[in-house]
């Protein structure tokens, strides 16, 4: 749990002096397990804290099983190792699934990529055409149903869920500080796909209030602010330095 408030003073470094605070939400992704940590005032709110089944290596084994449905020559021995550098290479967010299938679709040429390795065995060179998997893999954490029938709660939900599940005057500092930790929050776009999904979330919930008051009460609206910044993967440790 202190993990989390480091993980916040790391984010000070992209920051101004005045914006610095120990209030916010961490979520922290690495390979196993995702956290999603509500800090007031440097204290962790512990009975809010969630926990979420999807990680890196799910998106690992994810892009592992669309390689081996399209059955391409990828050693079967390597086909995890491939998956993972494929991963941490070509993959990315998307603002939307269904545009970028069809951005895939009509130029080929400028999204595929192509990923070359060698039989660990045989030496012999093997190479790999890289589509679709590109913006699949990270999007599990977005329709987590894709890879676990299990679990279908998207990670802007599971944010929401934690503030609105704080105490009330807390909740607006919170929304306004979402902090991002780990190396499974290093693809390109994810602070931007989070914040507006939560911004989606929060704005339906404000417009609905607004309703049900018939019209009454304008309520004010809710700034959503996710806060990435180039010492990510290391925040943690970063976070200690700074405070030390």
């Amino acid at each position: 749990a202190v993990q989390a408030v480091l993980a916040l003073a790391a984010s000070w470094a992209s920051r101004s002096i005045e914006e610095r605070t120990l209030t916010g939400i961490v979520i922290d992704s690495g390979d196993g397990v995702t956290h999603v940590i509500p800090v007031a005032e440097g204290y962790v709110i512990g009975s809010c804290i969630k926990h979420i089944p999807i990680a890196g290596r799910n998106i690992t084994y994810f892009i592992q099983s669309l390689l081996r449905e399209r059955e391409i020559g990828i050693p079967p021995e390597q086909s995890l190792e491939t998956a993972k550098a494929i991963k941490e290479k070509y993959c990315y967010i998307c603002p939307d699934i269904a545009k970028e299938f069809s951005k895939y679709d009509t130029d080929p040429a400028k999204w595929m990529k192509k990923y070359d390795g060698v039989n660990s065995i045989t030496k012999q060179p093997f190479s790999v055409d890289v589509g679709y998997e590109r913006f699949l893999g990270p999007e599990i954490f977005f329709h987590p149903e894709f890879s676990n029938p299990d679990f279908t709660i998207p990670l802007s939900q599971i944010v929401d869920d934690v503030i609105q599940n704080c105490p009330i005057d807390v909740r607006r500092p919170l929304y306004d500080n979402i902090v991002l930790s780990g190396g499974s929050t290093m693809f390109k776009d994810f602070s931007r796909r989070l914040q507006r999904d939560i911004k989606r979330t929060v704005d339906a919930r404000l417009k609905l209030s607004e309703t049900l008051g018939g019209g009454r009460l304008k309520p004010k609206p809710i700034d959503v602010q996710v806060v990435s910044h180039h010492m990510q993967r290391y925040a943690v440790w970063f976070g200690g330095s700074m405070l030390a």
